[in-house]
């Protein structure tokens, strides 16, 4: 069974991929977590990065990945189909000349043969057409060069995470039912194919202030909007929420970090 084209199929009336993180951009960029210093060096060390190799970043969003390879001295074109969060990201880094973004997806990325050194992929897989997504990349990626795909997950039987799993499960419904149905990432070795992908994992943290952790709920592509009677019930849900685990001037947010390298085959 393909589990993503069963949760894309979700988004479908609403615009699809292009248009689902619209409304949800201001929300990304204040609660999102970024990616740990480990990451990019194993990244540098595995697929031999040197200063301004060129790093496709394919569901690029706001930038949190990419702001991590530019910060390793790669240059980073950022693939973004979603014209809001891809305008975040370019005002992000309007003064970094290391970074360009472009209008695309894994499908379809707007880049010439075999240019990339890498491609990279963060919180992103879940949207691919696998099979369509493996020959572009192939396409785009210099001979020997590696495809990583990354997240960012949550920390299960975190007890702060265990109370936003019972919100989102109360106002998730279908939308989050699939998007869990996919994240056993049980397409992940159709798209390797033959390869056996390189698997990293390193323990993540990240700060939030009560509007982060408001942000935090609000990002995710299954809940409601903050102007509705469910919005605004979740913004109240929220903030209790944070009275009880906050500690100092934040909640700490635990992630462990995950990543994936190799080259298709």
């Amino acid at each position: 069974m393909d589990h993503g084209a069963a949760f894309r199929s979700l988004y479908a009336a609403d615009g699809g991929v292009r248009a689902v993180f619209s409304n949800k951009v201001a929300d990304y960029v204040a609660s999102r977590p970024d990616y740990p210093n480990a990451l990019f060096d194993a990244l540098g060390a595995y697929c031999a990065l040197g200063p301004g190799a060129l790093v496709a970043d394919v569901g690029a969003g706001t930038g949190l990945l990419s702001r991590g390879l530019l910060q390793h001295g790669w240059n980073v074109i950022g693939v973004e189909p979603n014209p809001a969060m891809r305008a975040a990201a370019e005002h992000l880094f309007s003064q970094h000349s290391g970074y360009r973004s472009l209008d695309g997806s894994a499908e379809a990325m707007p880049l010439a043969d075999a240019s990339a050194d890498l491609i990279a992929a963060a919180q992103a897989f879940h949207w691919f057409d696998v099979d369509a997504a493996r020959a572009e990349c192939l396409r785009v990626l210099k001979p020997q060069a590696a495809v990583a795909l990354i997240w960012n997950d949550r920390v299960q039987g975190d007890a702060l995470h265990n109370e936003l799993d019972e919100l989102f499960a109360q106002h998730g419904g279908a939308r989050r039912a699939a998007m869990l149905a996919h994240e056993d990432r049980a397409d992940v070795p159709r798209f390797f194919g033959a390869t056996v992908p390189q698997q990293w994992s390193w323990p993540h943290e990240h700060r939030l202030g009560v509007e982060g952790l408001v942000s935090l709920a609000f990002s995710r592509s299954y809940m409601p909007a903050r102007d509705s009677a469910a919005g605004r019930a979740v913004e109240q849900f929220v903030q209790r929420l944070y009275q009880r685990f906050a500690v100092g001037d934040g909640v700490a947010v635990r992630y462990t970090t995950l990543a994936s390298v190799g080259r298709p085959s």
